[in-house]
């Protein structure tokens, strides 16, 4: 029980982290730094962060089979996950990235049925088309107060954001039964570096570094510190005691943290159509975990 407790306070962090997120990150994008530049100093500061503290700790060996599964997380989990995540940020609004993000438990709890074999009920059914309706609304007509933005884009990589963070919850699960969270996010990391220098190196060297104001420099440490640093192996510990659905479920606590932190700050404002789009989205959300939650 006392571990279960402990998994939920580290999934709740997450959440509040990942949820302040979307408002820092914002800042920085694209005015200072490019999408997947930032995402090269956010993967690289972390793979460094990760590989030291793991010269403190016990050393344990990776299987030789478990590399490319390893690779498949760093794929979905780091490399595409982040890429579309910070390139649509930064086209369209926090609110709308943190409600679409809300889609992830319903695309976890169909890749479970799918890779996992889990049931799937007419509620669970129902829910997920209502909650891709509250998507498809929000990505059509939700409309960022950021002028030259492209939400439509924007939100429609959110999306490929959602999908790929479920995606990779999933496929991350078994990892987490059988290693310790630093020795498989060191690998996680390391090759989801390798993965996004391509992408990124042009936009690294495009960085007008003495432009930066200080502020900015404190946004950027934050991404790199607590974003991926800590949210990272708060996340591995959460998902090795709890279920992906279960541990997913969190994602719904970011749209009122991401949305609050944006209007106390200013960067973002409400709509009919986004409040629209909420009520669709938590409504299938919340079907789908009233039927998850009953026995199959």
């Amino acid at each position: 029980m006392q571990n279960k407790t402990s998994a939920y306070i580290a999934a709740f962090l997450v959440a509040l982290i990942y949820g302040v997120n979307y408002t820092i990150a914002k800042d920085v994008m694209p005015t200072y730094v490019k999408p997947f530049g930032f995402i090269v100093i956010r993967v690289l500061g972390a793979t460094i962060l990760f590989w030291v503290l793991s010269l403190f700790l016990s050393k344990q060996k990776i299987e030789r089979s478990d590399f490319f599964r390893i690779f498949l997380a760093a794929v979905f989990g780091v490399c595409l996950n982040m890429l579309a995540f910070f390139k649509g940020l930064s086209m369209t609004s926090p609110i709308n990235a943190s409600v679409i993000m809300v889609t992830s438990p319903i695309i976890v709890l169909i890749l479970s049925a799918i890779i996992l074999k889990e049931r799937i009920t007419l509620i669970k059914v129902l829910g997920i088309l209502i909650g891709l309706i509250g998507a498809v609304v929000l990505i059509i007509y939700g409309q960022s107060i950021t002028p030259g933005d492209n939400p439509f884009y924007g939100n429609i990589l959110i999306l490929v954001n959602a999908t790929s963070y479920g995606l990779y919850l999933v496929i991350v699960k078994k990892l987490t039964q059988k290693y310790n969270a630093i020795t498989l996010i060191k690998w996680l990391y390391l090759f989801g570096l390798i993965l996004v220098i391509p992408f990124g190196f042009n936009e690294v060297q495009e960085i007008n570094w003495h432009r930066i104001p200080t502020n900015i420099y404190f946004n950027i440490g934050f991404v790199v510190i607590f974003t991926t640093f800590f949210a990272y192996l708060f996340n591995l510990f959460a998902l090795s005691k709890l279920k992906p659905t279960t541990l997913s479920a969190f994602i719904y606590l970011q749209p009122l943290i991401a949305s609050t932190f944006a209007l106390v700050a200013q960067k973002d404002s409400l709509n009919a159509v986004k409040i629209v789009a909420a009520i669709l989205i938590f409504t299938g959300v919340y079907l789908v975990t009233k039927s998850n939650s009953k026995p199959t």
